[in-house]
C-alpha cells in the first residue's frame, strides 16, 4: 500500500514539475489502493471544482484498475459502461487523462493520483513526474 512518505514525495515532485513547466494552478488528489485519501492539495487560484475533478480522476482509475486514458477510450467506445461505472462508484469517475495508477516495481497497485487544473495532458505530465520522482511506476492506460 502507498505510504505517507511516498505520497508526499509524489505530491512535492508533481508540484515542482507544475511550477517549472508554468502550469495553471492544480488540484492534486492521491489515494491508496483502497481508494482512501492520502493527500490532497489545491493550489491558490484553482477554480471552484478542480478538487472534485482531481478526486474523480483518481477514484476512477483506482476503482477500475486502469489509467484514465483507458477510461477515456472506454467512454468513447462504451459510454453506457462508463455511465454505469460512474454510478456504481458513487458518481466520482472522471474519464479523461490526468488520473494515473501508482504501481510498485513488481506491478502491485499502490494507489492513484488525479490532477486537474491545466490541460489533461499537462495534468498527466505532472502526475508522471511525481510518480517517477518517488521511484514508482506509473500507468496512464495508454
Amino acid at each position: 500500500m502507498l505510504n505517507s512518505a511516498q505520497a508526499q514525495a509524489i505530491m512535492s515532485a508533481a508540484l515542482a514539475h507544475a511550477g517549472t513547466a508554468g502550469l495553471k494552478p492544480l488540484a492534486i488528489a492521491i489515494l491508496d489502493s483502497r481508494g482512501a485519501q492520502k493527500l490532497f492539495v489545491a493550489q491558490d487560484g484553482t477554480s471552484l471544482k478542480r478538487g472534485e475533478i482531481a478526486l474523480g480522476k483518481a477514484h476512477g482509475v483506482v476503482a477500475l484498475g486502469v489509467g484514465s486514458r483507458a477510461l477515456h477510450k472506454m467512454a468513447q467506445e462504451r459510454p453506457y459502461f462508463i455511465e454505469a461505472a460512474t454510478h456504481a462508484v458513487g458518481g466520482s469517475l472522471v474519464p479523461v487523462p490526468g488520473g494515473v495508477l501508482i504501481r510498485a516495481a513488481d506491478g502491485a497497485v499502490l494507489g492513484a493520483i488525479g490532477i486537474s487544473g491545466d490541460t489533461s495532458e499537462n495534468d498527466e505530465a505532472a502526475a508522471l513526474a511525481g510518480i517517477a520522482a518517488a521511484g514508482l511506476v506509473a500507468e496512464t492506460g495508454a
